[in-house]
């Protein structure tokens, strides 16, 4: 499970980018994950009281969107989620993509209270 690191890091920079800004707390973590990307969004929700507990951190929320595995046909142009069609263009049946979005993962936003 690389989510308990990935978590780990996320912490590392949103204080470090607290403490450059003069934030002194933070309420909401929010991170957008896309649903082609290799991290699992419910390990990230498991780890992050784990990475927050005995720090500054301990009393934020974590927020986590969800980003669509979008794809365009190579043949066709039909724009289409690439999970719910299981990578097949559902106008001309084509495996042929440019994936458009999806393999996301970024810290969205930092609310402080």
């Amino acid at each position: 499970m690389h989510e308990l690191g990935i978590v780990f890091e996320v912490v590392k920079k949103v204080k470090n980018f607290a403490d450059q800004n003069g934030v002194t707390k933070i309420d909401t973590v929010v991170l957008q994950i896309g649903e082609l990307s290799s991290i699992v969004p419910h390990y990230i929700e498991e780890c992050y009281p784990a990475a927050v507990d005995g720090t500054s951190m301990q009393d934020t929320k974590l927020k986590i969107e969800i980003l669509p595995g979008n794809a365009r046909c190579i043949d066709c142009h039909n724009i289409y989620n690439v999970i719910i069609n299981n990578g097949k263009c559902p106008e001309c049946g084509s495996r042929n993509l440019d994936i458009l979005g999806g393999r996301e993962f970024m810290i969205k936003e930092i609310i402080a209270c």
